[in-house]
């Protein structure tokens, strides 16, 4: 976890600000998220997914790659649609197109990142994969500015993974890149889906979309695995942790927060992973990863700053003449 008015197409333009955007209800009790700020629900949302990713990583023995990804969908979507109740009637054409859209990508995304991490290493596949936002980071910048903290950013996650890739199984790597386009996929969808819909419905029915999708591939590859009690217990955590919750805090960041800057701010998805595994797993950072980690973090925080600079050159009034 809504088009602007515009069509989707390369060069992929940055979302307009607030102060251009629909005002659209706030669902029940998400004012208390929204509290929080755009940048504090994409970083509530990182670590989310960091503790549900480990999760999920100890139950693709159990169902495989891509049950995972089943149980996960369908748990959230049926989560989704009783809290959200989304209406199904006064929608266009345009706006099931977009939910149609970010349903695939959503289900994409997951399917490509889970077949990823049990091929390769989970830090190197989400340093991969983080590859794709900070792309449209760049893109869907009309800054200069923003390239300059996408490259940092771009260093970081490099570093992070160790330098280089090549003795990582190539259909892994190929797979965490896949996953890596899905998502800017995801973040310009989200954020159309976001504005077409109120609250969370359209993020809701997106995810209806991705399960249904992907209910076959599941079955076809877990078979009766899918019904085991523990099993079903555990997808129903992993969707909570990595689909519930952080697609709801995007889609609402989404909302108020511009597509460049969002992108650049997954960046700090491989750091927060790695700060995980040192207080969780008493993992030890060695300095590169460190560094790697201050990059990373450097670039998030210059990207908001432009944005935050930026919004208020927009707002100051001009001086009288």
């Amino acid at each position: 976890m809504n088009e602007p008015d515009q069509a989707p197409g390369p060069p992929v333009t940055a979302t307009p600000s607030t102060a251009t955007q629909p005002q659209v209800a706030p669902a029940r009790g998400h004012h208390r998220l929204g509290s929080l700020g755009p940048v504090g629900l994409v970083l509530a949302g990182g670590i989310s997914v960091q503790f549900g990713g480990a999760l999920a990583v100890t139950l693709i023995p159990r169902a495989g790659a891509l049950g995972v990804v089943t149980l996960r969908l369908l748990a959230a979507a049926v989560v989704l649609l009783l809290f959200c109740r989304p209406r199904l009637r006064g929608h266009s054409r345009a706006d099931w197109g977009t939910v149609l859209a970010f349903g695939v990508a959503m289900g994409a995304m997951n399917g490509l990142f889970y077949s990823a991490v049990a091929r390769i290493p989970l830090g190197p596949a989400v340093t991969l994969e983080v590859l794709g936002p900070l792309a449209l980071s760049v893109l869907a910048s009309r800054r200069a500015v923003n390239a300059v903290w996408a490259g940092l950013a771009l260093l970081g996650v490099f570093l992070l993974g160790g330098g280089g890739f090549g003795n990582l199984d190539p259909i892994g790597v190929a797979f965490a890149l896949g996953a890596g386009a899905m998502w800017a996929i995801y973040i310009v969808f989200s954020a159309r889906t976001g504005r077409r819909f109120p609250q969370a419905d359209g993020l809701a029915l997106a995810m209806a979309v991705a399960a249904l999708l992907f209910l076959p591939i599941g079955v076809a590859s877990a078979g009766t695995r899918l019904l085991n009690p523990t099993t079903l217990a555990l997808g129903s955590a992993v969707a909570l942790l990595s689909s519930v919750l952080p697609y709801t805090l995007e889609l609402l960041a989404l909302r108020r927060l511009p597509a460049s800057t969002f992108a650049i701010l997954m960046s700090l998805e491989p750091a927060v992973a790695a700060t995980a595994g040192f207080l969780v797993l008493g993992q030890s950072l060695s300095p590169t990863e460190a560094a790697a980690i201050a990059l990373v973090i450097a670039a998030s925080i210059g990207a908001v700053r432009t944005q935050v600079g930026r919004g208020k050159a927009r707002v100051e009034p001009a001086p009288e003449a």
